[in-house]
């Protein structure tokens, strides 16, 4: 195979793609032999999948329940260790102890991630269809998303308290969403 420094070809019509291309000095490319392949077909089939910057709704979905089963796990796990430690009674057995806060951890990591994980599903799924129907994506699918989420999230415990949630869910999102444009336009990254 012939390699150049900033890549090229094999037999096989292969593009390749050397990382020290762009590097220029004594030292000598050709033995370099940690060449990487490249595919040379699109990455998408049709052009209208290029110039869409979103996640499809099963990618969302995917995405936002498994992101709120992952955080509410891992905070409601920090949670039941400290209580479990908080738990200890005079005359316990180390191993008493240990089995007490990995109780503890497991019991209120599953109920916190899977709180969260349905809420992720209820937003991501929302957000998709809001998106669908809208024809549009913008801040205020997003903030609606958030809005009815609560609100779904609630809506066995009564209207006053889905209203509520949901004002407090459209808020969220609405904070999150603004911070992310901020983190956006004043951090360099």
């Amino acid at each position: 195979m012939d390699h150049s420094a900033d890549g090229g070809g094999d037999r096989e019509g292969r593009r390749l793609y050397n990382p020290y291309g762009d590097l220029h000095g004594a030292i000598d490319y050709r033995p370099i032999q940690n060449i990487y392949q490249i595919p040379t077909s699109p990455e998408f089939l049709f052009q209208e999948e290029a110039a869409v910057q979103r996640r499809s709704w099963g990618e969302n979905i995917t995405y936002y329940t498994g992101c709120g089963y992952l955080l509410g796990a891992v905070s409601g796990a920090s949670v039941g260790l400290v209580e479990g430690l908080k738990a200890r009674e005079p005359g316990d057995s180390m191993k008493l102890r240990v089995n007490r806060v990995l109780n503890a951890s497991g019991h209120t990591g599953r109920k916190f991630g899977n709180r969260l994980g349905v809420i992720g599903l209820l937003y991501a799924g929302l957000e998709s269809g809001i998106v669908a129907g809208r024809g549009t994506d913008d801040i205020l699918n997003s903030v609606c998303a958030g809005l009815g989420t609560g609100a779904l999230y609630k809506a066995a415990a009564g209207p006053r308290s889905a209203a509520v949630a949901g004002a407090i869910g459209g808020l969220a999102v609405g904070a999150l969403v603004a911070g992310k444009q901020a983190l956006k336009r004043y951090v360099p990254i």
